[in-house]
């Protein structure tokens, strides 16, 4: 099987989870950056999903343009470019195997954050700090540049506030749509917007789009639970096998 072959048979399922995530199944999306670490440099691999975020980003921008907290974004927008600001800076420096233990770290950690998050009980309602919200925010800039999934530390700033279900959603929205636009300068300079990677990205944008229709459709008749078990276990189980290829490779 060519490599190119696999590329694929990885890539289509990877930016089917994309569009699911986008189209309901909030949170799915982790498992698709470590999914394509697994045949490729995850680096070029992001770029190649980056433009395809950017889409869905932005038709989701449009629904949400009223519901969003103004003064959370001001806080973890400008924060977050110290963190794309990091990863661009790893990714430019170190080997592709560094970066990718850095993405089967960050899967192991989101697993873990998942699992224990709803066992912590509800605590009181906190306000949107500055130095709390430029650390999370910083973090979510460089998960997010690193795997695409900074919604962990941006959750864990953002879920104490207890904001109205469509104002979060829209103030995640709207955060992770500038963020990923923060991204392009970075990846451009890392030399991953090339033809053959926007070529791809373009290939597999009508099946983003699609898959997004069908999250919308199935979110409605899956048990959610137990989607998001299996979900969970693959995410873990290809976040142990990113850190151990790399960590033997760095050895």
């Amino acid at each position: 099987m060519s490599a190119q072959t696999q590329f694929y048979l990885v890539a289509v399922p990877a930016v089917i989870i994309l569009g699911l995530s986008k189209g309901g199944f909030s949170g799915l999306s982790s498992l698709a950056m470590p999914l394509l670490s697994l045949v490729d440099s995850p680096v070029k691999a992001a770029a190649i999903v980056l433009p395809i975020l950017i889409v869905q980003d932005w038709v989701s921008v449009w629904a949400f343009r009223r519901d969003f907290s103004s003064r959370n974004l001001i806080i973890l927008i400008p924060a977050s470019m110290i963190g794309v600001a990091l990863g661009w800076l790893l990714a430019a420096r170190v080997s592709d195997d560094a970066v990718r233990l850095a993405v089967g770290v960050i899967s192991i950690a989101f697993v873990v954050y998942m699992l224990i998050r709803d066992r912590l009980g509800r605590a009181p309602v906190a306000k949107p700090g500055v130095p709390t919200g430029v650390l999370w925010g910083s973090l979510a800039g460089f998960t997010s540049f690193i795997s695409h999934s900074g919604a962990p530390p941006f959750q864990v700033y953002v879920m104490p506030q207890y904001l109205k279900p469509r104002v979060f959603a829209g103030a995640a929205t709207i955060f992770f749509a500038a963020v990923n636009l923060l991204k392009i300068p970075p990846y451009f300079l890392l030399g991953q917007f090339s033809r053959e990677n926007l070529t791809v990205s373009a290939g597999l944008i009508p099946v983003a789009v699609l898959s997004t229709f069908a999250g919308v459709w199935l979110v409605r008749r899956v048990s959610a639970e137990r989607f998001y078990a299996i979900i969970l276990a693959l995410t873990f189980l290809i976040g142990v096998k990113l850190t151990y290829d790399a960590v033997r490779a760095l050895a």
